[in-house]
């Protein structure tokens, strides 16, 4: 089947990639809007409209040579529904886009030119780089403006970090921060029941959860801050709506709109004579959160089971369940990461067979996942410029090699994560050189832009005129692939098949890069017990919505590297902790906290040894996946560097074996809900230096919704805590602290050992 996906969200400003799954690249495609907004100009002569090369246009074909136009870009012009077609080899399939009011703000990005790293008489120009323009350089330029470079741009509210670039040369970057003020994102997360409706027949009742994002400091513009401290919130919350969209996929078009008129505030009630007769692959109901802003959509199925239960009659009861839940296995699990050409030491080269003579040491980490960075054939040490996707590196061994490294971790109960890189390939790949020789086959297969974008001085194979690849930041030698190609989504969707047979999971490099619907067409497309984590920079709920089931926490790492160097106090942990649900995060066990990782330096180097065991302790105390950067455990000091294996540090492996052996022993640790208030907020420290110093509590979880608790920071100040609660406290100092704590608690889990009220705290105490 060629259907386009599930129904989209998106809003003014912001634009929307719609492809066929399953794309045949010898076939005929063709997307019609059929329906738009009336304030929309795709309206202005009520004809069907379909792809216009025109940059100003509502629906833009993809950026191909083909005739047709497989895949197109939806650039809503007005709120409201748009409503397209796909004329595909197996038919007609319908698609519906949900436009939000426009969310960007005016506002001005300026940096005086004497904060620029070079001189201002040496400047000769300034480019903008920043996520909102992709990390291209060269295509926003700053003007100069007395004594600062200023350049005008619309985005949604929040911190955006930016960066200047002197000449355009990331080595000249500086980088900054603009804060603007607007709320956050809601939340919405789904329950359902079956219930007997009229004349005892069976209904479904959807009900939604949505809640407005946390105000930090209680204005109704506010923005929270990353990492400078902000942990209190008000209940400054707007009202939010749900819109219930039935998928398109799933049933006719008068049985959408007969099932979504049913929709009553935040609940949905579907009688089963409002069903579909034939519902033998369900029906998927998206639920959309909207107030100020919009937030990325949970996903309920309803179908028949037919499991032969005892009261279910032959054509099977009503049932639903959450299509996009992560596998059980990726349940807040303890993952391990290997950056594979050093693991081996120092004097041996790393091979698949000597990190599977290793498995072992692995597992006697408390390791239930290992994430190995690119394995496949590369001319790079790490591995991200990929020259075959069906063959592994010649230097760490055979593919049958591999699939006995990854036997070897399943017998120890370990799944294996493959970094899956398909943003980009190697400018050595094959395809790329046959697509810069200009080989019909590939003329379409990487993205092109105009050479006057061109800031690495490469002498590019042109093929139109003034032409070059197009590349992130200054990767001249990764250029990207081009998703507007049904031949690359054909090829790259047989690659995720052909690895996702063998491992458990992937990590996405630069899943920011690759389209949204790509990552939906994956997700659906892999075996349900295997785990997709995102590499999204900055943090973005949307690559949870029904694509990825972990996400980087990249909130959570910036605030511990600020609190590590003293730029922040320990308290800001709240606040970036908050600054996840104002994103629009609903579930905090879908994130994957981490200290360090094989592209930042080493925490232990920039901050200390007391700094990294408190902030190792903080990942493992918190909800979501705590990940282990390999050699972090062992002392290492190089962020790509041989681990220390005959010279490392015992005790510190120790310490995070012990912190893996609690989190296991402890569900609380685990699934339970956070409160930087209630018992926390009676901690002081009497010894010690307050500002290192910051305590959180992990209690029950009251939310027992079936797709998923909000699990969040609580803002109460109440007594409702409970003896079944844990006080988490983390010191950042090298040096002792001691806390006064409430007189309840008994026992430090950590240290095994009896605590009165005043509890001396190396890295971490866990109270109960």
């Amino acid at each position: 089947m060629h259907d386009p996906g599930p129904p989209r969200a998106t809003s003014v400003g912001e634009s929307v990639e719609l492809s066929p799954r399953s794309p045949d690249p010898d076939g005929t495609y063709e997307w019609t809007l059929r329906d738009a907004p009336a304030e929309s100009d795709a309206r202005a002569d009520g004809e069907p409209v379909r792809g216009s090369d025109d940059d100003d246009g509502v629906l833009v074909p993809g950026a191909t040579s083909r005739p047709d136009a497989p895949v197109v870009h939806l650039r809503p012009d007005a709120p409201g529904t748009y409503v397209l077609t796909l004329d595909a080899p197996d038919g007609t399939h319908r698609q519906r886009v949900r436009a939000y009011p426009d969310e960007r703000r005016p506002v001005e990005l300026r940096v005086p030119a004497a904060d620029l790293p070079v001189d201002d008489s040496d400047v000769d120009r300034v480019s903008l780089m920043w996520p909102h323009n992709d990390r291209l350089l060269a295509r926003d330029r700053p003007e100069r403006d007395g004594d600062d470079w200023v350049c005008p741009v619309r985005v949604p509210p929040g911190r955006h970090g930016f960066s200047f670039v002197a000449n355009d040369d990331p080595s000249n970057e500086h980088r900054d921060a603009v804060t603007v003020p607007g709320p956050g994102r809601p939340r919405v997360s789904l329950s359902t029941s079956v219930v007997e409706g009229d004349g005892d027949a069976e209904a479904v009742r959807i009900t939604a959860d949505a809640a407005a994002p946390p105000d930090l400091d209680g204005g109704e513009e506010s923005t929270p801050d990353d990492g400078d401290g902000a942990s209190g919130r008000t209940a400054g919350e707007s009202p939010v709506a749900v819109d219930f969209l039935v998928d398109d996929r799933d049933a006719p078009p008068e049985t959408v709109a007969r099932i979504e008129s049913l929709a009553a505030g935040d609940a949905l009630s579907i009688p089963v004579s409002a069903l579909p007769d034939d519902l033998a692959g369900g029906v998927r109901i998206h639920a959309v959160p909207h107030g100020d802003r919009y937030g990325a959509a949970e996903t309920v199925r309803i179908e028949r089971d037919r499991s032969g239960a005892a009261g279910v009659d032959e054509a099977g009861s009503l049932a639903a369940r959450d299509p996009h839940a992560p596998p059980k296995w990726a349940d807040s699990p303890t993952i391990y990461e290997v950056f594979v050409r050093s693991f081996a030491g120092d004097t041996l080269p790393t091979t698949f067979r000597e990190i599977e003579r290793r498995v072992p040491y692995v597992e006697s980490l408390g390791v239930d996942a290992l994430w190995l960075t690119p394995v496949l054939a590369s001319p790079t040490e790490h591995g991200y410029h990929v020259t075959d996707y069906y063959d592994t590196a010649s230097d760490l061994g055979s593919r049958e090699a591999f699939e006995s490294l990854v036997a070897a971790c399943h017998d120890a109960g370990i799944r294996v994560i493959f970094d899956l890189v398909i943003n980009h390939t190697s400018r050595d790949h094959p395809a790329f050189q046959m697509h810069a020789a200009g080989v019909d086959e590939y003329a379409d297969h990487y993205r092109r832009a105009d050479s006057a974008f061109d800031v690495t001085d490469t002498d590019w194979a042109e093929l139109a005129d003034g032409d070059m690849p197009e590349y992130y930041f200054n990767w001249r030698r990764i250029p990207n692939l081009n998703f507007d190609s049904p031949a690359v989504r054909e090829w790259l969707l047989d690659v995720v098949d052909e690895w996702s047979a063998v491992v458990d999971g992937f990590r996405a490099d630069v899943a920011w890069g690759v389209p949204h619907g790509f990552w939906k067409e994956v997700s659906d497309r892999v075996p349900d017990d295997f785990l997709l984590l995102d590499e999204t920079l900055p943090h973005d709920p949307f690559y949870g919505e029904g694509e990825f089931d972990l996400h980087y926490d990249t909130s959570l790492y910036e605030t511990l590297r600020s609190v590590g160097a003293g730029d922040a106090p320990a308290d800001a942990l709240a606040g970036a902790f908050a600054r996840a649900e104002w994103l629009g995060f609903d579930d905090p066990g879908l994130q994957m906290r981490y200290v360090e990782n094989h592209d930042e330096e080493r925490y232990l180097a920039e901050y200390g040894r007391g700094a990294l065991k408190a902030a190792a302790a903080t990942v493992f105390a918190l909800p979501g996946a705590p990940m282990v950067y390999a050699g972090q455990e062992r002392g290492n000091e190089t962020y790509r560097g041989p681990i220390r294996w005959h010279d490392g540090d015992n005790d510190l492996t120790d310490f995070h074996r012990d912190l893996a052996a609690l989190r296991e022993r402890e569900p609380l640790l685990r699934d339970g809900a956070v409160d930087f208030a209630g018992l926390a907020a009676d901690v002081s420290v009497v010894d010690g230096d307050a500002e290192r110093v910051t305590a959180f509590v992990r209690r029950p979880d009251e939310d027992d919704g079936e797709h998923g608790g909000d699990g969040g920071a609580s803002g109460s100040n109440d007594d409702s805590d409970g003896d079944d609660a844990l006080l988490v406290v983390v010191n950042f100092a090298e040096a002792p602290a001691t806390v006064t704590v409430p007189d309840r608690v008994e026992t430090d889990l950590f240290a095994d050992r009896a605590v009165d009220t005043d509890v001396a705290v190396d890295s971490v105490a866990v109270l109960r």
